[in-house]
């Protein structure tokens, strides 16, 4: 399916880079760790980073009940980002570096979900996002927990997708002059050794849903 643009939605500019396939928005999503939430507070733009999780055509984010920005956050209009930093690009002038990236903005309301289905499942979503396989092997919250924790969903409706890849665009004149490096330094994040807890037994080993994660990101 292909992505519905909007005045808000459509890129203008670099619009080759544009991605319209609903698939390509799933796949910088799902890849993120960290998203970005943008909302007006008080007259005032403010931007937030924030862990997320995604399900089906829906965006879940949390946080205490407790935070400001949540108690303002239902019903509001929201901007939320993920990018992706795949490499920078070096050029011939510094006119043309640039980055390699993969990038999603998503525009909408945000809705407080309140039905405790939907909520344990966006809970869910967001915990496997950043850490897949605690959710079984963790502790469930309790009563007291959920109760604590503000769940919003943002749709997917509204979204755009820009990518970047490949070399750089240096002008004909100055390939032709020489004499000046040109190309990408990839960017990888990569996990390291797991760090285990000082109140663990001394040799615990780390779960497979951990260490199997050691290394460079399959993204």
């Amino acid at each position: 399916m292909s992505l519905s643009p909007t005045p808000r939605s459509t890129i203008t500019r670099l619009r080759e880079r544009a991605r319209s396939a609903q698939g390509d928005l799933y796949a910088v999503l799902d890849a993120g760790l960290v998203c970005h939430l943008g909302l007006v507070r008080d007259g005032a733009p403010v931007v937030l980073p924030t862990g997320y999780g995604r399900i089906d055509d829906t965006v879940y984010v949390h946080g205490s009940t407790g935070a400001g920005y949540l108690r303002i956050a239902d019903g509001a209009p929201i901007c939320l980002t993920v990018t992706h930093l795949d490499g920078v690009v070096y050029a011939r002038s510094v006119f043309h570096h640039s980055m390699n990236y993969r990038s999603a903005v998503v525009h909408g309301t945000a809705r407080a979900v309140t039905d405790p289905a939907e909520r344990l499942a966006a809970l869910r979503a967001i915990v496997e996002q950043l850490s897949p396989g605690s959710w079984e092997h963790a502790r469930q919250p309790t009563p007291r927990e959920l109760a604590a924790t503000a769940v919003f969903g943002i749709d997917l409706t509204e979204a755009s997708v820009k990518v970047r890849t490949g070399p750089p665009g240096d002008d004909e004149e100055d390939i032709a002059t020489g004499g000046r490096w040109a190309g990408v330094l990839p960017v990888r994040t990569v996990f390291g050794a797991p760090e285990p807890c000082p109140t663990l037994p001394v040799g615990a080993p780390a779960p497979e849903h951990v260490g199997a994660r050691r290394g460079p990101r399959g993204n």
